[in-house]
């Protein structure tokens, strides 16, 4: 499809029905301006694959016309796609200082960050691209500086929420411009794209300040080791954190790449304010009585190589969770990550630890808005159209009826899949058309290569694993001058069913003797025939489908 010269259009590529790589575009005419670049971890569908990306084909095929890249905040839902879009489409990027910090850092890993324009804005800025004069005002969230966009647009003023609560003491002083955005409201607001993580959630979400007082409580009890883990990008949990180690007289050294990162980023750009000499390496800290060291560290969601992870199962090369330590849990695990982070619990318990983790812990609060947070976003707001965005299904369904219940035309409102297009054309607004979204899946250095017919043969080895059968044939006559050789990978332990593997060789070649010399000239066929008969023999025996891998040498 194809933006008329006087059309609004505004479309997802990422970020509705799911949780995670929120990408999402304004276009007028021939201007485009992208929000966010997002990323999303796989499930236990996806084997083998280590991140999901927007797909950007609409942007590749539109170059000319993408103005710039401006992005709400630094977690990896909002900018982890960054570095893989550039590699595709060199644009500027527009994002607060901690953000730019954050991304600087990961375009450094992947050798982008001399060829790539980088902004800093604040609330107080002004933007003018293309036919968008883009402004912003402060939310707050579990990271510093989050801003929400205001783009005026000739079609009227689009608002972007961004990921946001409403802390009204919050930790590092960032409070929401409630001032600023009922001015916005009082303006004229044509559409409103708001998240909507929390939107199934009745009331307010608490202040992260709740937070500091039950650590330093927990701080205050331990005896011996306290290792902390929590999302490493929660800056105002990490200062809470230090806090508390510096009040009961602690060193602390962190575990985990990106703990180190973050914490590097956010303390030079004064975000983090860490006292002289706390900062220690593991090897010293190893060296120290066990009352005055904290460990900070990554895998709060139960991630198998994350630092938490490696110190519950000993395996952890520089540390290791002795009987009496403390171990505190500051995070509630993201819907999925249930299991792994209770095989972890159980795994600290065994060690001899004392484990704090849970909801009744009251070591987490959300850094998204709850219910009333959202109906009190939507009356400042005052939106005409309303777009809910950032959540899967449910909850995009729960705040559009939040919207409703403050007022908003329930014909006027959108709930989207990624690549619908909501467009605005001389005032007339409706759903038309899509633009091509989907999903990338990142394995190793391989951008979009792995597809559903590469994860269906990885879903087939997990399951049943695989059965080469190796056949040397005379490049004369197509004769058999071996007897195969059968070769199991994850479906029988040969040594065990030396019986089994011996019918198999039989039945190939059998097979093989059984085929017409025409036949016999084509490997293709020969494999065909073989991969055939052999799957329906193996299942008739074991009920189980292997991968079937016919090999042919000609000598």
């Amino acid at each position: 499809m194809k933006a008329a010269a006087k059309q609004l259009w505004i479309a997802a590529l990422g970020g509705v029905n799911e949780i995670g790589k929120n990408m999402y575009l304004l276009q007028y005419a021939d201007d485009i301006v992208v929000i966010d670049c997002g990323s999303k971890f796989p499930d236990e569908s996806l084997l083998g694959i280590d991140l999901i990306i927007p797909d950007v084909t609409y942007l590749l095929s539109n170059l000319d016309k993408v103005r710039a890249l401006v992005v709400t905040h630094g977690h990896e839902d909002h900018i982890g796609g960054i570095p893989y879009l550039l590699k595709q489409l060199n644009l500027p990027i527009y994002a607060s200082r901690l953000t730019l910090g954050l991304i600087e850092n990961k375009l450094r890993e992947h050798g982008l960050l001399r060829q790539t324009k980088l902004h800093v804005i604040d609330s107080d800025s002004t933007l003018k691209l293309g036919a968008f004069t883009i402004t912003f005002f402060n939310t707050n969230h579990s990271i510093p500086d989050c801003l929400g966009v205001v783009f005026d647009t000739p079609e009227g003023t689009v608002v972007h929420t961004g990921d946001f609560k409403f802390d009204m003491t919050p930790v590092n002083k960032q409070y929401p411009d409630i001032h600023k955005m009922a001015d916005i409201g009082k303006n004229g607001v044509r559409f409103l794209l708001s998240e909507s993580t929390n939107a199934e959630r009745p009331g307010f979400t608490p202040s992260e300040k709740l937070v500091g007082a039950h650590i330093e409580e927990a701080f205050m009890k331990a005896d011996r080791r306290i290792f902390v883990s929590t999302f490493a990008s929660n800056v105002h949990r990490l200062q809470q954190i230090i806090e508390a180690a510096h009040l009961t007289d602690r060193r602390l050294t962190l575990l985990g790449r990106s703990m180190v990162n973050v914490v590097r980023v956010a303390q030079e750009l004064g975000y983090l304010s860490i006292p002289d000499n706390m900062l220690i390496e593991p090897t010293e800290a190893a060296k120290l009585p066990p009352e005055q060291v904290t460990v900070l560290c990554t895998g709060s969601q139960g991630e198998p190589m994350a630092a938490l992870s490696r110190l519950a199962n000993a395996s952890h090369r520089q540390m290791e969770i002795q009987a009496g330590d403390t171990v505190l849990i500051a995070a509630n695990p993201i819907p999925g990550n249930e299991r792994n982070v209770s095989r972890i619990v159980d795994n600290l318990y065994v060690l001899g630890a004392k484990v704090i983790y849970g909801s009744r812990s009251e070591l987490h609060v959300s850094g998204h808005a709850s219910q009333e947070e959202l109906k009190l976003m939507l009356t400042l707001m005052k939106p005409e159209y309303f777009i809910p965005i950032h959540g899967e299904y449910r909850m995009l369904h729960h705040h559009s009826l939040l919207a409703e219940a403050v007022g908003v035309n329930p014909d006027n409102i959108f709930i989207l899949k990624n690549g619908d297009i909501v467009e605005s054309s001389s005032g007339v607004v409706r759903q038309s058309g899509k633009v091509t979204a989907g999903q990338i899946l990142v394995d190793g250095l391989g951008i979009g290569d792995i597809g559903n017919v590469v994860l269906r043969d990885r879903r087939q080895l997990s399951a049943d694993g695989i059965l080469i059968t190796v056949i040397t044939l005379s490049q004369t006559d197509g004769r058999l001058l071996n007897e195969p050789d059968t070769i199991s990978r994850g479906f029988i332990y040969v040594r065990n069913s030396e019986s089994l593997m011996e019918e198999i060789n039989q039945l190939v070649t059998s097979t093989l003797q059984k085929m017409s010399e025409p036949d016999l000239g084509q490997w293709n066929i020969i494999k065909q025939t073989i991969k055939e008969t052999l799957s329906r023999f193996l299942y008739e025996k074991t009920k189980r489908r292997p991968m079937i891998l016919p090999i042919i040498i000609e000598v």
